[in-house]
């Protein structure tokens, strides 16, 4: 028989794990509650940073990691209510540049940035025609052909299937770079986009026909399930994307600070997990012990660290009862270069408007140092659907995004500087505006000023790599985590379990648990 629920350890405080400590902690409100995470700042890879501009009264504000929402995750919503955050909210309509007008950069060599169609007549006037038309109109007449038996595919693969190599490599490879920043030939289809693999078995073979098919209706969770989201839901009528007028730290820091004022939570900052083990007295409890010294006896516990990390935690356990867990080294982890660059200048002299570019695989695939010595993923126009977040708009904001696939990194020291003048500004940054001149050209075709700041971060190993199988993978670690040893006591989410997405991270906290007494 399980023990009540009256210590809960929840390792990790980033999204998963302070949306974990929020929800149980209203669910159990008798219960001791211990969030322990190795850093002091809390959030995880969610960085805001308002930063003053030199020589100057304006301010903007930086995301390096997540900067954007979108309105379909009740989870969020659900918390922007609990928490009274409706006041900070910024929104983006569905009718502005930033939601209608996305861009892509098909090779390093070639000026300019290519419009993604968005109608069937955008298509016939579209530089991609050649690439896109047949493909599409096509799909659906296509003969069902995912191999007998195969429960999973890499993404690429399964594009190509349906819609050519040419189209994969262009289209799927770019939008895989600017979710997963990782190769689209590695990742798996069912993990990463399940809703085109169901759409797929619902269209009898045919990814389109599925997406035209509405889904079968499900029955309305139990009212205790329903999401508390107030008069949100309202709010976000007509918006593309939201965030907050401080970033989304916003979110992260209301949990927090949520949190430090809840009598039955305990947070555990600036210490890491030493060990975990199983108690041999009667009441078959955990035992946490942090690098600090302090030991949390814990009747149940959730695990929102990195499965790498996980891992290395059990293997140092040597004399322990508890059994291993399967599957927690399977997927790599893809590292992300951020490069926020300023602008004195209106947004309208440095770029077109809309939401910004990808740049898919090359294609001689990587590495390829001539078509893309960066390594460039793609860059956000931040300017045009978060600026009321900075003090003018005579100021304009961009985010360029490189690593992820790409094996080489030019960036070997973090980097931040005010300067001006372009005596002193780095060879590196240098080439990121020869870059971004190229793509932005011939919309201006006078030479981009120098950014007024810019600021590096390396977000190291930062998003899983989901390898095909990975779900029926997670499959067989939740049931051995049901088993002898752990008996459904410890549950292990975040990023590297089930999207990496911020809606993904704060519903996997929401829902955990469910079953403990």
């Amino acid at each position: 028989m399980q023990p009540a629920a009256s210590h809960l350890a929840i390792l990790g405080a980033g999204l998963s794990g302070l949306s974990s400590a929020f929800h149980l902690s209203r669910r159990f409100p008798t219960a001791f509650v211990h969030l322990v995470d190795k850093n002091h700042d809390l959030g995880g890879w969610v960085h805001s940073q308002r930063v003053e501009l030199p020589n100057s009264d304006q301010s903007v504000l930086l995301e390096s990691g997540p900067r954007t929402l979108r309105p379909n995750a009740q989870s969020i919503l659900e918390l922007i209510n609990l928490l009274n955050l409706q006041d900070q909210l910024i929104t983006t309509s569905t009718a502005s540049p930033a939601a209608k007008s996305r861009f892509l950069k098909l090779t390093q060599g070639e000026h300019g940035l290519v419009t993604i169609p968005s109608s069937p007549w955008a298509v016939l006037r579209s530089s991609l025609r050649s690439v896109m038309l047949n493909a599409v109109m096509g799909e659906p007449f296509k003969k069902p052909n995912r191999p007998q038996g195969i429960t999973d595919e890499s993404f690429d693969s399964f594009m190509t299937r349906r819609f050519g190599s040419e189209f994969a490599r262009v289209f799927g490879s770019a939008l895989v770079h600017g979710i997963y920043a990782t190769d689209s030939r590695q990742l798996s289809v069912r993990a990463a986009f399940p809703v085109l693999w169901e759409a797929e078995d619902r269209g009898n073979g045919s990814l389109l026909r599925g997406l035209l098919r509405p889904k079968k209706s499900s029955s309305s969770p139990p009212l205790q399930d329903a999401y508390k989201v107030g008069t949100v839901q309202d709010s976000m009528k007509g918006v593309s994307v939201y965030s907050f007028k401080n970033g989304i730290s916003t979110l992260t820091s209301a949990l927090e600070q949520s949190l430090s004022s809840t009598p039955n939570v305990v947070i555990h900052r600036g210490t890491s997990v030493a060990s975990l083990t199983k108690s041999s007295t009667s009441d078959q409890t955990f035992r946490v012990s942090l690098s600090d010294g302090t030991t949390i006896p814990a009747t149940h516990i959730v695990s929102t660290i990195p499965l790498p990390a996980l891992n290395s935690l059990l293997s140092k356990n040597t004399n322990t009862n508890l059994p291993s867990i399967p599957h927690l080294t399977y997927n790599p982890y893809t590292s992300v270069t951020v490069v926020n660059l300023v602008f004195n200048a209106p947004l309208s002299a440095i770029h077109p408007a809309g939401f910004g570019y990808l740049i898919p695989r090359p294609k001689d695939g990587y590495p390829t140092p001539d078509s893309n010595p960066l390594g460039i993923l793609g860059t956000v126009f931040d300017s045009s659907s978060l600026s009321p977040q900075d003090s003018s708009t005579e100021l304009t904001k961009l985010t360029v995004m490189l690593g992820g696939p790409y094996p080489s990194n030019p960036f070997t020291q973090p980097l931040s500087t005010s300067s001006a003048t372009s005596s002193s500004t780095p060879s590196i940054i240098t080439s990121i505006l020869a870059h971004l001149q190229s793509s932005f050209h011939p919309y201006t075709s006078t030479p981009l000023p120098n950014p007024v700041y810019w600021k590096i971060n390396h977000n190291q190993h930062c998003i899983p790599t989901y390898l095909p199988g990975h779900l029926d993978r997670m499959e067989e670690m939740k049931e051995v985590l049901k088993g002898e040893g752990w008996e459904g006591r410890i549950e292990v989410i975040g990023a590297g379990v089930g999207g990496v997405s911020v809606g993904d991270c704060v519903e996997a906290g929401r829902k955990v648990g469910d079953g403990w007494l």
